[in-house]
């Protein structure tokens, strides 16, 4: 155990670990700002709501809780997981960073409104945090999926995103948060984000382990 923290304390002192670290911070960062004021412009501009062929059929359910402690679970267990993988952890920023920016940008094109009805949230969390308007594609699907790739040669891993993934997308639907286009769409364009991470941040994957980098995901 001693040795397993002292490897992690020396690799993280490494220029070759800090430089690409804090510029994923910064990444992070300047995704965040542009998530916001795309949320907000989308949530300002949102007109009618659509009919959805799978919403249309299935009655409203209260997910709240499932939603905010479903979220809370993902995101602590995804932090063991940076801490113990650390060596991927400024790709995985910058991937993640990429997504969101995408995401901001997909979602200030089309301003269709959220589904005529859809929980109320009783989360103060969630009621502050969430926009309404935007919609496509699926943050929640997405995000898990994009940790689904990048750790694709650990099994274990790899069950708990996509099952992350696939609960999320789920949610979303039974609570009408999210049209079943916004879920579905999900996977397609995470995957395509994820081979764009892999071409913009060639020299981060690099730092990923020799013996588990030959292992995995190499399409």
């Amino acid at each position: 155990m001693k040795e397993y923290v002292k490897n992690h304390v020396s690799f993280i002192k490494t220029k070759d670990f800090l430089v690409p670290f804090f510029a994923a911070l910064a990444m992070l960062v300047v995704a965040n700002i542009i998530n916001f004021y795309a949320g907000t412009y989308a949530t300002e501009r949102a007109s009618n709501s659509v009919t959805d062929i799978i919403l249309n059929n299935i009655r409203v359910f209260d997910v709240d809780s499932y939603f905010v402690y479903g979220t809370f679970f993902f995101w602590s267990i995804l932090v063991a997981v940076w801490v113990h993988h650390i060596d991927r952890l400024p790709f995985s920023i910058k991937a993640l960073s990429l997504f969101i920016v995408i995401r901001s940008v997909f979602i200030t094109l089309t301003h269709i409104g959220p589904f005529a009805d859809q929980i109320a949230w009783t989360s103060n969390i969630m009621s502050k945090w969430s926009f309404g308007g935007d919609l496509f594609f699926s943050g929640h699907t997405g995000i898990p999926f994009l940790f689904a790739l990048i750790f694709w040669d650990i099994k274990p891993l790899r069950i708990f995103f996509i099952a992350s993934s696939l609960y999320f997308g789920t949610i979303v639907l039974l609570g009408h948060l999210h049209y079943s286009i916004d879920v579905l769409s999900a996977f397609f364009i995470t995957f395509s984000i994820y081979h764009m991470a892999k071409l913009f941040f060639k020299k981060d994957l690099g730092l990923f382990k020799e013996d588990t980098r030959k292992q995995g995901y190499q399409s």
